[in-house]
């Protein structure tokens, strides 16, 4: 039996999206990018560029890599700063018929708050993505994410400044995320990215020294792939919250991986740079998955392939 109509509608605490795929942050742009090849009523939403407190320049290029099955980037968070970014931009994402995530990063808990606050009172914001994969400078370096109690700390300061949507975007480059993961749902997160990318580096065997200007980077793309899975799996039997899940989706049985083992939406982000049409492919062969079986609903199969699913819809 194949039902006339299939709901592809999801929800991330107050954020109703009609279909669930987010654009990553910062492979997307504000979506004004791609409107000339993808309509951008049909994606869920568009998840901004992270901004900080203050200007950033980045990091020395090459900034970009491309490897197997993937991409090493280190941008180094270039942004424009929270005060120019409100200034200048954020007024044109008014017209964008798709939601639109705001995307916080800092460097300590101050500034999650204050970036927050300041991003999350515009109208233009539907929501807000808190990027806590940056070090603290003010603990020797250590990552947010890769703290349990500054992941804490940095979500609930976020949490205590808006009512939108907090979405808390959580790295693989822990040994238990799921950890990581109870204590950011505690601390007032409504939903969880999972996962961001995974550190990693390609070396020049001509030069004998490393491609990318900040050695180091992150990896995404198809390559991580079956380690974000698992990592929403694990995250999906530790929280009751809804996880976007992320990380080499480039179809839709890619992402369909993703949605039965607990995530109740998906971020496509590499996969915009090799097919612009990626998000609308996947939302159409979710569609189409879900008619073949009969099934009305994407929420009726959230987490049905992982047994210790807690049910975050």
């Amino acid at each position: 039996m194949v039902t006339a109509h299939v709901d592809l509608s999801t929800r991330l605490g107050k954020l109703q999206l009609s279909a669930p795929t987010l654009m990553g942050s910062g492979c997307y742009g504000s979506g004004e990018e791609y409107a000339s090849l993808v309509d951008l009523a049909r994606i869920g939403g568009v998840v901004l560029k992270s901004v900080t407190r203050h200007p950033r320049l980045g990091n020395d290029a090459p900034r970009l890599w491309p490897v197997a099955s993937g991409l090493l980037n280190a941008i180094g968070l270039q942004n424009p700063g929270i005060e120019s970014y409100l200034e200048n931009d954020v007024a044109k994402f008014a017209d964008r018929p798709c939601a639109v995530v705001g995307s916080v990063a800092g460097f300590s808990v101050d500034d999650y708050a204050y970036v927050t606050e300041r991003l999350a009172a515009r109208d233009e914001i539907d929501a807000i993505e808190l990027n806590i994969s940056c070090p603290n400078v003010a603990h020797e370096g250590e990552t947010f994410a890769c703290d349990p109690e500054l992941a804490e700390r940095a979500t609930r300061a976020a949490r205590g400044v808006t009512d939108k949507t907090l979405i808390v975007k959580l790295s693989p480059n822990v040994t238990d995320i799921a950890a990581i993961a109870t204590v950011v749902e505690a601390a007032g997160a409504d939903a969880l990215a999972v996962i961001n990318t995974v550190r990693g580096m390609s070396i020049d065997v001509d030069r004998a020294a490393p491609r990318l200007g900040n050695v180091t980077g992150g990896l995404s793309g198809a390559a991580i792939r079956p380690i974000a899975v698992l990592a929403v799996w694990e995250v999906a039997r530790a929280v009751r919250i809804p996880i976007v899940g992320q990380g080499g989706i480039e179809t839709a049985r890619d992402a369909l991986e993703f949605i039965l083992a607990g995530a109740s939406a998906v971020s496509v982000g590499t996969g915009n740079f090799t097919d612009p049409r990626a998000p609308l492919n996947v939302s159409d062969g979710i569609r189409a998955y879900l008619a073949e079986r009969g099934v009305s609903a994407l929420a009726d199969i959230v987490g049905k392939a992982n047994p210790g699913f807690l049910g975050g819809r």
